[in-house]
């Protein structure tokens, strides 16, 4: 027999699978309709006033691992991070990456060097866009101040996991005149890049940034099917 109170679980559970499920099949025939993300909207124009100003474009997709429990933030950042990459390999404007995790780097490498090659600009990808800094939370940040200090980036993006640094950041960034575009699950520091980011995806629009940039009919399907079982529960919780 099930133990008290782990019924409720497992119902939920069957919910969210099935609903996946039934969204994932749905978007193979048409995919969803998907609300507009200003901030993601928003790159765009922060790449071009890059480009305009000759200046670069700075990312970071925060202080986590992806070994760790906020791997899904630090994924969806380096999607919007290989997004950006594409934009500037466009426009030939420079961009700087800074990573604080070893496991990432490698990702963010690939994500900035794929982005350049799809763009048929590979000879212009440098080794140097994408930086190791530290793995621990107060050097990494150090090392993000001094690159937006010395880079005097026109636009800077941080989308992933941050803790306390979150508000350091997002100062350094108006401090230098720097567009700022802010991204994360964290509850505790999304209040900092709300009140100082020009634009801010808010907990599960980093989630979802992936699958609006990639516009793949799973991945669109499974934030479809998500965003079901929610709705049912909701009406089951009213209900009861």
């Amino acid at each position: 027999m099930l133990e008290q109170g782990r019924l409720a679980g497992l119902i939920f559970v069957i919910i969210t699978i099935g609903s996946m499920m039934y969204g994932i099949s749905k978007a193979k025939n048409k995919l969803p309709n998907v609300r507009r993300i200003a901030g993601l909207e928003a790159i765009s124009e922060a790449v071009g006033r890059a480009t305009e100003m000759g200046k670069p474009v700075f990312c970071t997709p925060g202080w986590a691992d992806i070994t760790s429990s906020s791997a899904g933030a630090t994924l969806a950042a380096l999607d919007i991070i290989g997004h950006v990459a594409r934009m500037t390999a466009r426009y030939d404007t420079r961009i700087v990456v800074a990573v604080s995790f070893p496991n990432v780097l490698p990702l963010a490498e690939e994500a900035v060097q794929q982005a350049y090659l799809l763009e048929g600009k590979i000879d212009k990808y440098d080794q140097d866009m994408v930086r190791f800094t530290s793995s621990e939370q107060y050097a990494y940040a150090a090392a993000v101040l001094g690159m937006i200090q010395r880079e005097k980036p026109a636009t800077c993006i941080f989308v992933g996991q941050f803790a306390s640094e979150a508000v350091d950041f997002a100062e350094a960034a108006v401090a230098v005149g720097a567009i700022g575009i802010a991204g994360t699950t964290s509850t505790y520091q999304l209040p900092f890049f709300a009140a100082a980011c020009d634009y801010t995806l808010i907990g599960e629009e980093l989630l979802t940034a992936g699958a609006y940039i990639s516009q793949d009919s799973a991945r669109l399907g499974s934030v479809h099917g998500q965003d079901l079982a929610k709705l049912i529960v909701f009406v089951v919780v009213v209900a009861g």
